[in-house]
């Protein structure tokens, strides 16, 4: 029977399902000020291919800046301990 694998340690990462709300948030925020000096129409039957087109460049600047600041930033982040596992006698070959 296989033994439970022994903890080597943790490595600290960037805790990624964390930071979904920031996105929706900062995408949110582009699309307002992209989009403030639109008129205020609304109609639930007609498609609305430019605001399709800014919500994408929306989401796509917020994921862009996002990406930037953890790669560079890491530390202002949310956090989360990995574990890392010592190798068993299973996984060294003899």
């Amino acid at each position: 029977m296989p033994s439970e694998p022994e903890i080597g340690g943790y490595n600290v990462t960037t805790d990624w399902p964390k930071l979904g709300p920031s996105l929706l948030i900062a995408t949110a925020l582009i699309l307002a000020i992209r989009t403030a000096k639109w008129p205020a129409t609304f109609s639930q039957t007609a498609a609305n291919p430019e605001l399709d087109a800014e919500i994408e460049y929306a989401a796509y600047l917020a994921s862009r800046v996002m990406s930037s600041l953890v790669a560079r930033r890491e530390g202002l982040f949310p956090q989360k301990p990995e574990p890392w596992y010592q190798p068993s006698e299973e996984d060294v070959p003899k």
